[in-house]
């Protein structure tokens, strides 16, 4: 028999991939979320929740509910969180109440009932920008990108105005943190890996690239940038992209990254670390967005692309996945091109709310888009 599993936010778009995985291998699962409106507009079980999966609707910040949540279970994927770089920079109480607070009730909890293994979810945000190399060949990785350039670019530029070019990230990159959600997951991932090894536990943690699929919370302005433009295509609206959408990232399919979270928690080589989880596929923002409006049988609808910027957001992050390939045995298996084929068939069989002008009509009244 295999373990029981608990999966905090498991009933998110990413959680229940994780348990359909983890179901198929022979684990039990069980899930503790507390199905909040902006992710579960009708407050009730996702119908994408596997049956055999058990349910308990309750907050990671609460001490009994997560004393409850954790009886009787081997380990522990922590995905609980409040996702959203924008929404994050005013909604700070809230997104350091869930994410930073929710993570320290739970190891409370753990450190009277240890499991054998921790796995938590972070994210690319961390970097900031991604790594950069200059003409001459210098790697800089503290790269603090200002306003727009005096000649209406986006690129970030060294001392002597020549472009910066983008290279793949490594997780031996120092951190930079530029919004409220990248600095609360960093303490995520910091608080697991520390008290995981001080308490006789192993732990490990995925900083995650963009992830897509089927699945996805249509109707939640902050969510995945795949899922925003899918609910724009559906309302017959154009997709939104800020800058000028030349911004480049990796797009990874949501069933990679359940396999991914597999490989974490099994892997005895993972223990202690921490590792990339994208694709190995860079694209531009604009690229993506057209190739979802025609994979939606709306090519006519083309981006709007807004000139502006959104405080939080960075240029260009690309992961270097080397570790994660040589260490857990991780790599892609999902195209992209089918996978896109695949969120555009889910979501005609959806009713998705457009709320993105919405959303950044929050960010513009609070000075966070310019």
């Amino acid at each position: 028999m295999g373990e029981t599993v608990l999966v905090t936010g498991g009933a998110g778009f990413i959680g229940r991939h994780v348990a359909k995985a983890l179901l198929a291998r022979g684990d039990r699962v069980r899930v503790l979320d507390s199905l909040i409106e902006q992710v579960h507009p009708k407050r009730q079980r996702p119908d994408e929740l596997d049956a055999d999966v058990e349910l308990l609707v309750g907050d990671v910040r609460d001490d009994d509910m997560v004393a409850r949540a954790l009886e009787g279970v081997d380990s522990v994927i922590h995905l609980a969180a409040e996702v959203g770089v924008g929404q994050s920079m005013y909604a700070v109480d809230r997104y350091t109440s869930v994410n930073d607070y929710g993570t320290a009730v739970l190891f409370q909890r753990l450190i009277d009932k240890p499991v054998r293994r921790v796995v938590v979810a972070s994210s690319m945000s961390i970097y900031g920008e991604g790594l950069y190399r200059t003409a001459d060949g210098t790697l800089m990785e503290d790269l603090v990108r200002g306003a727009r350039n005096p000649d209406g670019s986006w690129d970030p530029l060294d001392r002597q105005g020549r472009p910066l070019v983008p290279v793949r990230t490594p997780e031996s990159k120092r951190p930079a943190l530029k919004s409220v959600y990248a600095i609360g997951k960093y303490v995520q991932e910091r608080l697991t890996l520390t008290l995981t090894a001080q308490y006789g536990m192993e732990g490990s943690a995925l900083r995650l690239w963009n992830a897509y699929g089927p699945g996805q919370a249509l109707s939640n302005p902050y969510t995945g940038v795949l899922a925003i433009f899918a609910s724009r295509i559906a309302n017959g609206q154009r997709p939104m992209i800020f800058e000028d959408g030349q911004q480049r990232r990796d797009f990874v399919h949501v069933r990679d990254v359940a396999r991914a979270f597999l490989l974490a928690l099994d892997n005895p080589a993972a223990n202690g670390e921490v590792f990339n989880i994208g694709s190995g596929e860079e694209r531009t923002v604009e690229e993506v967005a057209l190739m979802q409006a025609a994979s939606m049988g709306r090519a006519d609808l083309s981006p709007d692309i807004t000139g502006k910027a959104r405080a939080g957001d960075i240029r260009h992050n690309i992961p270097d996945l080397t570790k994660a390939r040589t260490v857990l045995g991780y790599d892609r298996k999902e195209n992209f091109s089918e996978g896109l084929a695949e969120l555009a068939e889910w979501v005609a069989r959806q009713e998705a709310q457009d709320r993105v002008a919405d959303a950044r009509r929050e960010l513009e009244e609070r000075g966070l888009v310019a």
